[in-house]
């Protein structure tokens, strides 16, 4: 990566990390400042979430969220969503207005709908850089490249041919946790999963325990990395097990992302944990994982990823 795309990531970042230090800064609570950050991100096309989402073999556009209370353990998420502009708002409106923990594909988006969330077509998700890493790893797999989605011209520019499958957006998922002036946990993640996924495949980020958990009593957790490998060892919430045992918050991580997540072969990704002190700790074992953070003392503080 330049350090002209690097930059372009760092500012995205610090954007994000702004949108949610500013709720903290006015006494908002953790669970409203996961939110704003995650939102900035799932706008950005840089990040593999929201606009600029991965593609299934299908060339559609399937998004994952989920969020969680740490003073109340209250969690909602949502997979297979393809219109919400902003899946981890959708997210909280199923923990917020129905009595469930998840809802997914149409039923998901029927109720984001009723819901009066914003709504757009797939070309507003659509990047050229997403599309031509998605073309990419369907060649290399040997499958065919489906049709361009409906809305979205052919390609031009240099873009369209820059892309390799070593570079595709396997990772890109984003999260934030934060903890708020009254002391209370909350953690978002929001991802478009990975390039050329089957139609239906669900990862890690919406499911709770695994790719997201908070808990005032341990840490808030956001995930990425290879799902599935998350959803076996219900990552995030082991490393909330451990603190609650009495692990000091970066052991824990590090414990669940160097030892116990490559123990099973072909286990990437990383985390970051905020702690009920507003210390914030991340852990990866991957070749790279952006990430920002705010903190001060016993102050509010908040990371993205």
């Amino acid at each position: 990566m330049d350090a002209a795309t690097a930059a372009a990531y760092h500012d995205s970042l610090a954007k994000a990390l702004s949108a949610g230090s500013a709720v903290l800064k006015r006494h908002g609570n953790a669970l409203d400042a996961v939110e704003a950050a995650v939102k900035v991100l799932e706008d950005d096309p840089l990040f593999n979430a929201g606009r600029g989402s991965a593609f299934t073999a299908e060339g559609k556009n399937e998004m994952d969220a989920a969020l969680m209370d740490g003073a109340t353990l209250a969690a909602g998420s949502v997979a297979g969503v393809q219109f919400t502009r902003h899946p981890v708002s959708l997210a909280r409106a199923v923990m917020e207005h129905t009595p469930y923990v998840m809802m997914v594909g149409a039923g998901a988006d029927a109720f984001s709908r009723a819901q009066g969330l914003e709504q757009q077509p797939p070309s507003f998700f659509f990047t050229e850089l997403r599309w031509q890493e998605f073309a990419s790893v369907m060649r290399a797999s040997g499958r065919p490249v489906p049709p361009r989605p409906a809305g979205v011209g052919s390609a031009t520019g240099p873009a369209a041919s820059s892309a390799s499958p070593m570079f595709a957006h396997r990772f890109g998922t984003v999260g934030a946790v934060a903890r708020d002036s009254e002391g209370h946990l909350a953690a978002a993640t929001s991802t478009g999963g990975m390039q050329g996924k089957l139609p239906g495949r669900v990862g890690d980020s919406p499911l709770i325990g695994a790719g997201t958990y908070a808990s005032d009593r341990s840490c808030a957790v956001s995930g990425t990395g290879v799902g599935e490998y998350f959803i076996r060892l219900t990552l995030a919430r082991q490393i909330c097990t451990l603190v609650e045992q009495g692990h000091p918050p970066q052991q824990a991580a590090d414990h669940m992302i160097h030892a116990e997540l490559p123990a099973l072969k072909g286990g990437e990704g990383g985390v970051i944990v905020i702690a009920p002190t507003g210390h914030l700790v991340w852990s990866s074992n991957t070749l790279g994982m952006f990430r920002a953070k705010e903190e001060q003392g016993s102050l509010p503080a908040i990371q993205v990823k």
